[in-house]
């Protein structure tokens, strides 16, 4: 079966396709890049939700609780779920079945025709997402899910790869994360839009939650500063006025919070749209992908055209020069 077979099958909404599409593009097999060529301009209408946090905080019960949720208003949901890879295969240490089972979360969910899940393993990348996660959230966008959950890893402040792929990001917190939140601070409130503090009917809740929204507050006079200065990025400074960031207390395992989290979640989309704020968060986003993609390739190249002088002793300053010097002439 070919690529455009392939692609055509996906926008009918064919989820063995589908599923054959991620593996392709998971592995670099050689057709997965014409895929998603072919399935590209059929992109942009899912709304990518990142939810991110430290580990324990209840992320994958958020994820299976906020898919009952969508489902209930009448939308189709593909889900996302990295996790760490073997170090052996390369592939996600607990994948589907683990997190499924784990989940408190009505099983026949998983039997629903508009859910579709898939782990992926981070294959060593930093960031909390993998390689090819947003290559996988447009084959599931061009799929026809109306909202994509892209749950990471779970590393804490590392997490920024999130913001390269999602529309809107949700930060999970718990009131044990108390210390860690300190620490990692400034990441926090630079990756989300959305705060929920889980697993909010343990001590210290009310403690996380004033610390939060006093961090937010000292965020909201630096963008108010920030407004008066030229080189100020407008995008970032339109979404902060535009969107003030809400603090959400939940109990996920029981579903509390869980409807409140969704309005919140929809609202923040609307904001993006209306304010123009999302065509420009994913031109940006599209822009770096395609520097990133062009640098793999250069790289590529690189290795292959130069791998003889790789192999003896190598003075890196001079070969590099040489490197540049010649690529610019191409």
């Amino acid at each position: 079966m070919n690529a455009e077979e392939i692609a055509e099958g996906i926008t009918r909404g064919n989820r063995r396709l589908l599923a054959k599409a991620i593996t392709y593009v998971e592995n670099e097999h050689p057709i997965s890049k014409e895929i998603l060529r072919r399935i590209y301009p059929r992109t942009g209408k899912a709304h990518v939700v990142g939810i991110t946090g430290f580990p324990g905080v209840g992320k994958s019960t958020i994820v299976s609780k906020l898919t009952e949720e969508f489902r209930k208003r009448g939308k189709s949901v593909g889900i996302v779920a990295v996790d760490p890879s073997s170090p052996f295969t390369g592939g996600a240490l607990l994948g589907d079945r683990l997190r499924l089972d784990g989940a408190d979360v009505n099983k026949n969910l998983w039997l629903d025709e508009k859910v579709f899940f898939r782990s992926m393993g981070s294959r060593g990348r930093l960031g909390g997402i993998a390689k090819k996660t947003g290559d996988v959230v447009k084959l599931l966008d061009s799929a026809g899910y109306d909202v994509v959950l892209v749950e990471t890893v779970g590393a804490g402040q590392s997490e920024v790869a999130v913001l390269e792929v999602a529309d809107t990001v949700v930060v999970i917190l718990m009131p044990e994360t108390g210390d860690d939140i300190q620490v990692n601070k400034a990441g926090i409130l630079e990756i989300g839009d959305i705060f929920v503090i889980n697993k909010s009917d343990l001590e210290g809740a009310e403690n996380v939650e004033r610390w939060i929204k006093y961090m937010l507050s000292l965020d909201e006079e630096t963008v108010m500063e920030l407004t008066k200065l030229s080189h100020a990025d407008e995008r970032k400074l339109m979404e902060r006025l535009k969107w003030k960031k809400p603090v959400l207390k939940t109990i996920a395992d029981r579903g509390i919070g869980i409807k409140e989290l969704a309005d919140e979640i929809e609202k923040h989309y609307e904001v993006l749209k209306t304010n123009g704020i999302l065509q420009e968060k994913r031109k940006e986003r599209a822009k770096l992908s395609a520097i990133e993609m062009a640098i793999e390739e250069i790289k590529a190249e690189i290795m292959r055209r130069y791998k003889p002088l790789f192999d003896g002793e190598i003075d890196p300053y001079a070969l590099a020069d040489k490197i540049v010097k010649e690529v610019l002439r191409c």
